[in-house]
């Protein structure tokens, strides 16, 4: 896996409360809001998301959109830094982290607490390895600042004889979509779309793209869809679609990547509405599902990103329409007969952005 070394600000920041307030753009009216499909309007369809989404669907309305909340939720960090001990042979501990989403405070705020950078934002875990599981950008207020920090901790870890290594979100096709295709109609299954408007609706923010550079194209375009480690197949949307891709993890790698190279929109709008699928491991069958992956990718377990926790438990709103408390999320969600583990936390919606340890100590 290519992965690349950019550099960012280096900022030292004080972890002491995370504030998982919604941007304001986010909420924003005007000329983006109804711009999904030329000619019409398109709202959030909150109840498509209860079910598995069929074959033909299209991410033209917004996907899983944020959650509005009265009060903002604050979670004390402690700021002492826990040191992870560092391996005298073999590889150090393995941890991995769920969807960032621009969320950068509280990305920081979670690696110090995990003694995995220091108070200067800098890798102090030695041997660690670390996995980020894609959406990194998108709806947060700083999708370039995560970048940079992940770029950075990855030749820093990388020096340290650890690594820091990402996979291939859904939102970073879409980030690049928009980038490279900008208004050019593609064929989403149910009719015409944009990578543009898809972006827009789906939680871009216009700093990021106005902060987009090569460097930063290059290497979410060189990132791995999946990987194996330790038993735990490590993917980003619990979806089966995978399986289109190839027999091997490195086929699905390779074939992934070679479809970004040829640069045809509606080849990576056809990539880009595959990942966005979800809940697959979720229903009845679930386990199968994710046992027809393990099987083909090796593995022991399922570990992904993609679909928010409060989803997959069914905790997010009331059958009155009202809105309820803010989802209460602890740590990842371990379903499908133990096989799959979800680390998105929902951070976007008022939850906690996940880093966790693995195997689970359970």
């Amino acid at each position: 896996m290519t992965q690349g070394a950019g550099q960012g600000p280096e900022v030292e920041r004080t972890a002491t409360l995370r504030d998982f307030r919604v941007p304001a753009y986010v909420h924003e009216t005007g000329p983006y809001a109804d711009s999904a499909q030329p000619g019409g309007t398109v709202r959030p369809d909150e109840e498509a998301f209860d079910e598995a989404q069929p074959d033909g669907y299209t991410p033209t309305q917004r996907d899983l959109p944020v959650i509005h909340r009265g009060d903002t939720v604050q979670v004390a960090v402690d700021p002492a830094s826990v040191g992870i001990p560092r391996q005298t042979e073999g590889p150090g501990p393995l941890f991995v982290v769920g969807d960032v989403h621009g969320y950068l405070d509280e990305l920081v705020a979670a690696l110090r607490e995990k003694g995995l950078i220091d108070a200067a934002g800098s890798w102090c875990a030695g041997t660690a390895r670390l996995w980020f599981l894609g959406d990194f950008t998108d709806r947060g207020p700083d999708g370039i600042g995560v970048i940079d920090l992940v770029m950075r901790l990855s030749a820093e870890a990388a020096a340290a004889g650890g690594y820091c290594k990402a996979l291939m979100g859904n939102h970073e096709l879409l980030l690049l979509g928009a980038k490279r295709f900008g208004d050019t109609p593609v064929n989403s299954g149910a009719g015409t779309a944009t990578f543009q408007a898809a972006w827009l609706l789906n939680g871009g923010q216009k700093t990021d793209m106005d902060r987009l550079q090569d460097v930063h194209l290059q290497w979410m375009s060189r990132l791995d869809a999946m990987e194996e480690v330790d038993g735990h197949l490590l993917v980003h949307s619990d979806t089966t679609a995978y399986l289109d891709y190839g027999d091997s993890i490195e086929a699905v790698n390779d074939n992934v990547r070679e479809t970004l190279t040829r640069n045809d929109a509606d080849e990576v709008w056809d990539v880009f509405r595959k990942f966005t699928k979800r809940f697959s491991f979720r229903d009845e069958g679930g386990a199968e599902h994710v046992r027809s992956l393990l099987d083909m990718y090796g593995g022991t377990r399922i570990v992904h990103g993609h679909s928010p926790i409060p989803y997959l438990l069914g905790d997010v709103g009331s059958e009155d329409g009202e809105d309820t408390a803010s989802p209460v999320v602890e740590g990842p969600h371990v379903y499908a007969e133990g096989l799959a583990i979800a680390m998105d936390g929902g951070v976007t919606m008022a939850g906690k952005l996940l880093v966790q340890q693995l195997p689970l100590d359970i």
